[in-house]
C-alpha cells in the first residue's frame, strides 16, 4: 500500500510506484471521483481525444457544416 503527505498547499507527491502503474508523467491529469461519503477514487485524465471517435456509434442523420454554424448563430443570439 502507497502513502503520500499532504503539504500545507493542499498538495501531495504520488508515489513513483503509483504513477507507473497509472503511466502518469509530468503534466498529466488525474481526477479524483466520489465513489462514496469519505472515499474518493483517483483516475488518470490521459486518454488522447481520439480514443472516443466512435464511442457513440454512427450518427442518425449527417449534418452540414453549415447547418451546424447556422445553429450555432442562432443559439448564440438568443442567449444575449
Amino acid at each position: 500500500m502507497s502513502t503520500a503527505t499532504l503539504t500545507s498547499k493542499g498538495q501531495i507527491t504520488i508515489p513513483i510506484a503509483v504513477r507507473n502503474e497509472l503511466q502518469l508523467d509530468t503534466g498529466d491529469r488525474v481526477e479524483f471521483v466520489q465513489i462514496a461519503p469519505g472515499r474518493f477514487e483517483l483516475i488518470a485524465n490521459t486518454s488522447d481525444v481520439t480514443e472516443l471517435k466512435g464511442l457513440f456509434g454512427t450518427p442518425k442523420k449527417t449534418i452540414s457544416i453549415k447547418a451546424m454554424n447556422q445553429a450555432i448563430a442562432k443559439r448564440g443570439a438568443s442567449a444575449k
